[in-house]
């Protein structure tokens, strides 16, 4: 089932009434809204896959986290700059878990590097892609440095191909420059990346599996190593669709609800994995729940899109 993404930028009164979300006009007092003339709309929490909470004066219930988290929804929290900065995400959302948390602590070292192998190749490939459509020309040597790849990535092709693939991306901007807190677009990847990386973590709590901790990623702050690693292949969908918003005229995009409004639209995006064309949010289920055969010794590939 495709889930729902759900964002919330205007002061609203979110609760749960019949397994379903009900969004209420705020109430002028200190009370909550108690009649259902305030009532805007209801949603079944069962087709939420991410929310965002993106206004100062949203008034969330208890219940509302209990049940959105008890079916392994995502939900994302803003900063007084509209930027996501805080993900939380249930603690189990896996009958098997602790059975797959032992085989995710107990993966080899020589597997952790072919699966990042694999990892840094298909990203590549699908960032050559996204130079192809963006230039017009082929990347070859991008398909060449992906086919160079090594175990653990050891001669670091993932950042030579990075240096090229930013120095190209997008030929109208000159000397642009991938940075967190650069010029745009860099805060549309910014916001872009972080709807996606909700959407890989919550499909990696509900394939059973420790977002924390990574196959190459290992910084001891970040609480999402595993997400960062596995999404790579996924950054060039959301380079590709930044192109886009940039192509349609807005050469210096800003986050305008416009704009939000297409970068929202990441987890419905089309992408081809395993030989079939499905949404993003569903892919990533593929992708996590092949990670877990691989962690199990079912199998030795990780799926990934295609561009």
């Amino acid at each position: 089932m495709i889930k729902r993404t759900l964002y919330f930028g205007n002061p609203a009164y979110l609760s749960v009434r019949n397994a379903q979300l009900v969004i209420s006009k705020p109430s002028d007092g200190d009370l909550p809204p108690d009649d259902t003339s305030q009532m805007i709309k209801t949603i079944p929490i069962e087709d939420i896959g991410v929310v965002i909470l993106d206004h100062r004066q949203l008034t969330v219930t208890a219940s509302v986290f209990s049940a959105l988290l008890d079916n392994n929804v995502a939900i994302v929290t803003c900063d007084d700059k509209s930027m996501p900065a805080g993900l939380l995400l249930p603690l189990h959302a896996n009958t098997l878990q602790s059975e797959r948390f032992q085989d995710q602590l107990e993966a080899s070292l020589p597997l952790r590097k072919q699966l990042w192998q694999q990892t840094v190749e298909a990203k590549i490939r699908n960032q050559a892609a996204v130079l192809k459509y963006t230039t017009g020309e082929d990347a070859r040597n991008m398909l060449a440095w992906a086919g160079s790849v090594k175990s653990g990535d050891s001669e670091n092709m993932e950042a030579r191909a990075a240096a090229f693939y930013w120095k190209n991306v997008f030929p109208d901007l000159e000397d642009f420059g991938r940075d967190r807190y650069g010029a745009a677009p860099n805060n549309l990847l910014n916001y872009g990346y972080a709807i996606l990386r909700a959407v890989i973590a919550r499909s990696l709590v509900g394939s059973g599996l420790l977002p924390t901790f990574g196959i190459h990623h290992h910084n001891r702050y970040n609480a999402y190593c595993l997400a960062d690693d596995i999404m790579e292949p996924y950054r060039p969908f959301v380079d590709k669709l930044v192109y886009e918003i940039m192509a349609d005229g807005n050469p210096c995009p800003q986050l305008t609800k416009e704009t939000k409004t297409r970068l929202l639209g990441i987890p419905v995006l089309d992408v081809d994995i395993d030989g079939h064309r499905s949404p993003l949010i569903v892919a990533a289920t593929t992708t996590t729940a092949s990670l877990y055969k691989c962690f199990s010794g079912i199998s030795r590939k990780v799926l990934y899109p295609e561009l």
